[in-house]
């Protein structure tokens, strides 16, 4: 296994792939066949993960495409469509061996031709953490069929950690390259390379993917189908898991109240494992370019009247963990060296900051008034917003709230920032620059890209500190960066911090190999297997 610390050491790297490509993956005596079922919720906008990061995207479109590398529940890399490669050039290179006889679900070879597209042409221009995360990759050169060397302007280690088929799903170029990749006419009938093939969608109701006969991993998938579906209802969900009709939620689709009941069923295990490279936070996202929300001061006092404990205990049953800042404690980047909203006297702060601000009680007590859309995952995001607006209300702020469907909320968020705050998270994944940034640097107000700089927050001095720290190869450089960085943006109060969510999964017994990639279930599982 390769260390995701000591990646950048080109000749380790080199020897743990070839090695790791000798060795089966996953143990067992598995069987072959069966059905899994899970549930993904909300419905997926779409299936085209190379242009939108949305949960349930992720958690449909890893059964179909693959990436260059995968990665194990230690964060270890580990082999895919590339079979070994090597930094080399002081860290400006990256040299992958792809794997020879890979086809696309229509037949085609998998060359690095769709290497070089997926990465140039596609990830790099319309992903929405793209920018940051290809920011280094100049280029992507193809000697042959089989190589594909990545040109940097100079060394990246993060570009190690983002290879997976979740982040970097790679694309087959013979279908995409005549297209326009953002309204690409068969996004939603995905052809891959993965374990699984799509055969149907059934709007409302569920997706269905079958047994890829021709995959490259020798005697994978073992499943003959993954049928993902779709369960508004949070109380039908729990029912589905104690019944049996469904074997996997991801992502907390258990309401936390019924944590407690469902682990002690003899047939059911739920947990937070599975989640390594995905700590995120928690938070409400204001529109900083327009009044009242252009004053610091009112959105500090909102975030003074956000009490994270009572909200953690409320929605989600006491677990996860207040939020200091935009990044989890989970992160070795962290710091709670912040300005702290938590402290007893933060209501009265709250409403002498609205005064100053000239937002003054009218006859009726209120200051003005606002629209709350709350992000449409369910229940306890309805919840959330709820005691949102309790909130608002003791410093004087008039919410309603306005709940719809996903597309819709994600346009009126990111393309029409048609909002004034709206709740949402975002997994900080395992490096900043992979999935913080985006939240706050300026090269992140990306009008009609999802799940970045929605809050059209800008400023110099955290750019700044963003580049010089993606760029930092010494760890206590880049600490002190990145620890004046969380300190200016929770000053600035672009975005109300509120939890550090605890994640968790259940899944019945019988599926085995379910949680061996630190992504939930945003991978493959092409390993995993039903003990019927």
């Amino acid at each position: 296994m390769i260390p995701l610390r000591s990646t950048w050491n080109g000749v380790a790297a080199v020897a743990a792939a070839a090695f790791l490509a000798l060795v089966p993956l996953g143990a067992g005596a598995q069987t072959k066949g069966g059905t899994l079922i899970m549930v993904v919720q909300p419905e997926p906008p779409s299936m085209a993960s190379y242009i939108s990061t949305s949960q349930p995207i992720g958690q449909v479109a890893t059964k179909v495409y693959d990436g260059l590398l995968e990665y194990d529940s230690d964060t270890n890399a580990l082999p895919s469509l590339a079979e070994s490669w090597e930094v080399g050039d002081g860290g400006t290179s990256i040299t992958f061996k792809l794997r020879e006889g890979v086809k696309w679900h229509d037949g085609e070879p998998f060359t690095s031709a769709d290497v070089q597209f997926t990465f140039m042409d596609v990830l790099k221009k319309f992903h929405p953490r793209g920018i940051n995360n290809y920011r280094a990759l100049e280029a992507v050169e193809t000697p042959d069929e089989h190589t594909a060397v990545f040109r940097l302007s100079g060394p990246a280690p993060y570009i190690l950690r983002i290879l997976s088929g979740y982040e970097s799903p790679v694309v087959p170029k013979h279908v995409f390259a005549d297209q326009d990749v953002r309204n690409y006419s068969h996004a939603n009938k995905p052809i891959g390379t993965g374990p699984f093939k799509f055969v149907e969608w059934k709007r409302g109701q569920y997706i269905r993917f079958d047994r890829n006969e021709d995959y490259w991993k020798p005697g994978l998938p073992h499943l003959d189908r993954i049928v993902a579906r779709f369960i508004p209802d949070a109380g039908t969900r729990t029912a589905a898991m104690e019944t049996g009709e469904v074997h996997l939620t991801a992502y907390s689709h258990i309401p936390a109240q019924d944590l407690a009941s469902l682990s002690k069923l003899p047939h059911l295990t739920v947990t937070e494992k599975g989640y390594e490279m995905m700590p995120g936070v928690t938070f409400l996202i204001f529109d900083t370019t327009r009044a009242p929300f252009d004053d610091r001061r009112v959105r500090q006092a909102v975030s003074y009247a956000i009490d994270r404990q009572f909200i953690i205990d409320a929605v989600w049953h006491g677990y996860g963990k207040p939020a200091t800042g935009p990044m989890s404690s989970k992160l070795i980047w962290y710091t709670d060296q912040v300005r702290r909203y938590d402290v007893p006297d933060r209501i009265e702060r709250a409403n002498k900051l609205l005064d100053e601000a000239g937002y003054p009680r009218k006859a009726d007590g209120y200051r003005f008034e606002m629209t709350h859309d709350v992000q449409p995952y369910g229940e306890v995001w309805q919840r959330f917003g709820e005691i949102t607006v309790q909130a608002l209300d003791q410093i004087g702020i008039k919410a309603t709230i306005r709940y719809e469907d996903t597309p819709t909320w994600l346009k009126r968020v990111f393309t029409d920032y048609d909002f004034q705050l709206t709740s949402t998270g975002y997994f900080n994944f395992s490096d900043p620059v992979i999935g913080v940034h985006r939240g706050y640097h300026s090269n992140q107000i990306k009008q009609g890209t999802v799940f970045v700089n929605a809050a059209r927050w800008s400023s110099e001095e955290t750019d700044a500190l963003m580049d010089a720290a993606a760029v930092e190869l010494d760890f206590d450089k880049r600490k002190k960066l990145y620890d004046e960085f969380q300190a200016k943006i929770v000053d600035a109060a672009p975005i109300v911090f509120v939890q550090e969510p605890a994640i968790f999964s259940v899944f019945n017994n019988k599926v085995k190999n379910v949680l061996v990639a630190p992504f939930g279930s945003f991978w493959s599982m092409d390993r995993v297997w039903l003990d019927e």
